[in-house]
């Protein structure tokens, strides 16, 4: 029997903001635990929170960014729940009136993972859509130290928005284009950093199996806390084929919330799923409803960029760029800008996108998060091609050295002596010297083995240290051979 799997994501996104969802203390990653607190985050008696405005504009930019439908009235309401990160016992968040509705997120092919780029499924462009977005506070962190544990609450009440999806995937594979897809977006619209390392974007996964062609969906487990795109894509695989394995011995899923181990590669129980009564959600009485027409909604439609496909299709247009460079370029905002400020000076623009594409991106360090050199450089080098003073190949190796020397093109060609000969003087007399020590080629050219000419032109390459115009030594050694007869 053949199974497919029905996956729900609820993505947790740490927002840009100064300080905390419903207090002052500023958000600092890696400041000394509990440093970041006062009374109102941590729960105290008395205290009174008051809501960040900048939070709610984040979450309103979101939905508009996302198609969502944005309420006129949004509320905050207390999920009651006992864990020790939860400074408050229950959590503020909201239920039954989110700050969004609706919406989706399209999948395009580079989002998928490599290695799914050209199957079928990745090309499909799908939506994904959109239950709800919605605004809360996180919780603290907890830390395990052997034979004790400790608590850090300077994360708790960082602004925390959570987007759920409908469970319209039906992979892996297309669970972490949709992560790949959306944090895109969160990033182009500076809502977050998404920085998963640093627990910006986390995400929890619904997952249940069924026989294909079964109207009725199975039994869902929940995954908790994943904490990078690929564990998503791992955790997935793994327990679609545990639920299935079950299934082929005849017995019953139970509904639960399992974790992720990325080193063993498994899931593990944890509890038996929740259903949402019992969190005993009811409004909290500090906190007044959210009125979002008006300056709310106006504020956040300002902060709307230029959206990826937006930007895709422009430079595909703009830049006669194909979709594949637009679509690489477009992936990081910071990347398709710096390309813009390259092509303006520059007559090939293709020429500069595929120095970005092929030749940067393969020696940048996934550490830096700019280009750590002017972009005028790759125009530079562009140029440089253009007009025949370098061939391809000394471009390449010019990228690597103005990346580690931090040296325009121009200067790396004086200082490395790379400027290439196009005297023809000096290159015809190194192409007569080239037929004269390969005769056999040369036998063979005249014998309608093209080709040949290539172990000529291989001599004039290495005898002028790869200096040498190809274009021009090409052009050259055809007249020369069709002169012999």
């Amino acid at each position: 029997m053949e199974y497919e799997a029905i996956i729900g994501l609820e993505v947790h996104v740490q927002l840009k903001t100064q300080t905390k969802l419903f207090c002052g203390c500023p958000i600092e990653y890696g400041a000394l635990p509990n440093s970041r607190v006062c009374p109102i985050c941590l729960g105290l008696p008395g205290a009174l929170p008051s809501p960040n405005k900048q939070a709610i504009i984040l979450t309103i930019q979101t939905g508009l960014m996302l198609g969502s439908e944005i309420a006129p009235r949004g509320k905050f309401d207390r999920k009651n729940y006992f864990y020790p990160d939860m400074p408050k016992n229950y959590q503020i968040s909201q239920y039954d009136q989110p700050l969004c509705k609706g919406g989706a997120v399209q999948l395009y092919p580079l989002a998928f993972p490599k290695d799914a780029q050209k199957d079928p499924q990745a090309q499909s462009r799908k939506k994904i859509r959109l239950v709800r977005i919605h605004l809360e506070e996180d919780v603290g962190k907890s830390f395990h130290f052997g034979d004790y544990s400790g608590i850090d609450f300077n994360r708790a009440g960082t602004p925390l928005m959570e987007i759920v999806s409908e469970a319209d995937i039906r992979s892996p594979e297309e669970a972490f284009a949709y992560l790949t897809a959306l944090r895109q977006i969160l990033r182009y619209g500076n809502v977050s950093d998404c920085d998963m390392e640093k627990g910006q974007l986390r995400c929890d996964v619904n997952v249940s199996v069924k026989p294909i062609g079964e109207e009725k969906w199975g039994t869902k487990c929940e995954i908790k806390n994943l904490n990078s795109i690929s564990a998503v894509r791992k955790a997935l695989k793994y327990e679609i084929q545990r639920q299935i394995h079950i299934l082929e011995l005849g017995g019953e899923i139970s509904q639960e919330t399992l974790r992720w181990d990325d080193l063993k590669g498994q899931t593990f129980p944890m509890r038996t799923k929740e259903y949402a009564h019992d969190y005993r959600y009811f409004p909290d009485p500090d906190l007044l409803t959210i009125l979002t027409e008006g300056e709310l909604i106006e504020e956040a439609q300002k902060r709307i960029p230029e959206l990826p496909e937006e930007k895709k299709q422009r430079l595909s247009q703009h830049y006669g760029l194909t979709e594949y460079q637009a679509s690489v370029l477009a992936s990081d905002p910071q990347l398709a800008d710096f390309f813009e400020k390259a092509a303006a000076q520059s007559a090939n623009k293709v020429s500069v996108a595929n120095f970005l594409i092929n030749d940067y991106l393969a020696v940048a360090s996934e550490s830096e998060t700019a280009i750590p050199i002017p972009p005028e450089y790759f125009s530079e080098l562009s140029n440089l091609v253009d007009q025949g003073k370098l061939h391809m190949k000394q471009a390449k190796e010019i990228v690597k050295l103005m990346v580690t020397e931090k040296k325009s093109p121009t200067l790396i060609v004086q200082e490395k002596g790379l400027a290439q000969i196009t005297s023809l003087d000096t290159l015809d007399a190194i192409c007569k010297e080239a037929i004269e020590a390969n005769p056999k080629s040369v036998a063979d050219y005249r014998s309608g083995k093209t080709a040949a000419i290539n172990a000529i032109k291989g001599y004039v390459m290495k005898k002028t240290k790869g200096q040498a115009n190809p274009k021009i030594v090409h052009e050259l050694l055809e007249k020369k051979l069709h002169e012999l007869g």
